[in-house]
């Protein structure tokens, strides 16, 4: 047995969202890394439901999922321990009347910034493999 079969999985809904050739990503204030908005799903909630929860909890807005774009399992060590996630994609699209530069936090600790599409390997972009997303066909709507 490996540590990483003794490691929690947690189970995370997270979002893609383009507008103008830019993704919306979250980071933790002073961080170095970033990731898809979105968060931990909660028992009795579905993906969807979770996504358009914690857009709401941390952005402060309304949302709504489009098509699930894939699932990604990923694991890493986090601060010297096993950790483990499944990562549900779903295209994220926020209310109507949200201006593409009015997207401020509404927890202290995270930030979200546009990150040009096509260079998603400066904004250190986790996991990884989300850094290909400009190659995936389903990737070319607005939100």
């Amino acid at each position: 047995m490996n540590e990483y079969e003794l490691a929690g999985i947690e189970s995370i809904a997270r979002g893609v969202c383009v507008r103008d050739g830019k993704l919306l990503l979250c980071r933790a204030k002073g961080g170095k890394s970033t990731y898809l908005p979105g968060g931990h799903i909660e028992f009795g909630e579905t993906g969807r439901v979770a996504l358009v929860r914690e857009v709401k909890e941390e952005l402060g807005v309304d949302s709504s999922t489009g098509a699930f774009l894939g699932t990604l399992e990923n694991s890493f060590l986090q601060h010297g321990k096993p950790h483990a996630e499944i990562n549900l994609i779903y295209e994220l699209k926020l209310a109507d009347e949200v201006e593409y530069g009015s997207l401020k936090s509404q927890e202290d600790w995270i930030e979200f910034i546009w990150q040009d599409l096509g260079d998603l390997d400066s904004a250190n972009l986790l996991p990884t493999a989300f850094r290909r997303l400009s190659d995936w066909p389903d990737v070319r709507f607005e939100c």
